[in-house]
């Protein structure tokens, strides 16, 4: 698996998963009718931020993350981070490498530390994730998710030191 600079050329490969995740509503904090536009907008960041995928050896995208900066100003000095990964490929440990990967992104550009803002907190596999590599939920909103099947769930801040 290689991990490369996402271009305008793997979209077509990144939306049929990123819209069935995001249609599927248990997992981000996205509109799940969010349409095709929006999302590449959103998704595929200019620098100083970055887009990445996951590529296997024959160029078939496995996943994707985003990583820019959490917030503005005075906190500017820490990173923030979103993974898909193409459930197709799931369990094989595509997300541990694009976590390893965006940490020492925000490391090399700078910043102190990453937050994850929204981990829903059924999402057992992505906490279990960042629980393995350093991050620990510093607070939860309650019922801060509407979940699709479990109802209102809790919303995780999640924060690691770099």
């Amino acid at each position: 698996m290689q991990i490369r600079t996402a271009l305008p050329a793997d979209w077509p490969a990144i939306w049929p998963f990123l819209h069935r995740i995001v249609a599927a509503g248990d997992t981000f904090t996205y509109p799940t009718d969010l349409d095709e536009e929006t999302a590449r907008d959103m998704w595929l960041l200019p620098e100083p931020d970055r887009t990445v995928v996951a590529v296997d050896g024959d160029g078939r995208v496995l996943g994707t993350a985003k990583m820019n900066r959490n917030h503005g100003g005075n906190a500017s000095h820490i990173a923030s981070t979103s993974y898909m990964v193409d459930p197709e490929h799931s369990g094989k440990g595509v997300g541990r490498a694009l976590c390893e990967y965006s940490l020492d992104w925000a490391r090399a550009a700078g910043y102190r530390g990453m937050q994850f803002n929204a981990v829903v907190e059924g999402n057992e596999r992505a906490v279990g994730l960042y629980r393995s590599l350093g991050f620990e939920v510093v607070g939860t909103l309650p019922e801060g998710f509407d979940h699709p099947q479990r109802g209102f769930v809790g919303l995780h801040i999640m924060y690691r030191r770099l």
